[in-house]
Order: C-alpha cells, then structure tokens, then sequence
C-alpha cells in the first residue's frame, strides 16, 4: 500500500522571497520547483517543501537537519553568511559556541530566516557510513 509514497519535510515561510534568498544564499540551493503552493528544494535527494504560512516560526523543535562530514568547516561557512548558532545549556544537552558534544557525535542548532529551528549534525564515522548507504539506496 505504501511502496510509492516519498516524505517530504515541509517548513512553513511568513515571507517565501526571504526564505528562498536564505536557502539561495546561505545553504546554496535553489528551487528545483516552484508553484503557488511553494518551493520545492533537492538535499541530498530528499525534496523539501517551503510555503506560505503565518505559523513560520512558532515551533520550538528541530524541523529539519542536515548531516555532514565536518561541522566545523561547515559553521565557519554559514556563519560568514550570517548564521548564527545557537546555545543551549538545557539537562542533558549543553553546547559551546554553538556545538554540542554527545557521544561521539557532534550537532550544532540554528534558525532559518523564518525562524524555523535547523541542525547540522557529525554523525560519529561508522554512522555517517550509515547515512551514506541509506542515502544510497534511496536515491539509488
């Protein structure tokens, strides 16, 4: 019954023009489609959906993350496009200039233009491997 269905994150936009400049000029991509329900975006094969809503920003969670090989080179990368990360010293979750350490595993938190709460994440190597392979076999 379910074999044909892809997910698909949605992150909601008060203003669409300023979200697609941010994912334009911060994150480097751009619409691989656009209508008058929104933008599509491709990261990494997974389609990701941004529209209009006046609730742009109201949640207090991670909407979306991203996974990288190295997170450090990535924060430099976005904070010279403006980024800024942010601290959290919560139980069990503290961070340092906008990193935390869990395990052997590194995140980092930010909001989008919109307001909408984003990670970028350094899986350990052998979960990154993981990843890869997932991405692999979804992709194909």
């Amino acid at each position: 019954m379910f074999e044909k269905l892809i997910a698909m994150p949605v992150l909601a936009a008060s203003d669409l023009a300023r979200a697609r400049r941010f994912w334009h000029e911060v994150l480097e991509h751009d619409p691989v489609y656009s209508d008058d329900g929104g933008d599509i975006f491709d990261v990494g094969g997974m389609p990701v959906h941004v529209y209009e809503s006046s609730y742009a920003g109201t949640a207090q969670n991670t909407e979306l993350s991203f996974i990288t090989d190295d997170l450090d080179r990535d924060m430099t990368a976005m904070r010279t496009r403006g980024v800024v990360f942010h601290d959290y010293d919560l139980p069990g979750l503290t961070t340092v200039d906008g990193v935390a350490e869990i395990a052997d595993e590194r995140a980092a938190w930010f909001s989008d233009s919109e307001g909408n709460i984003m990670a970028i994440e350094e899986p350990s190597p052998g979960r990154l491997e993981q990843v890869m392979k997932m991405r692999a076999a979804i992709t194909g």
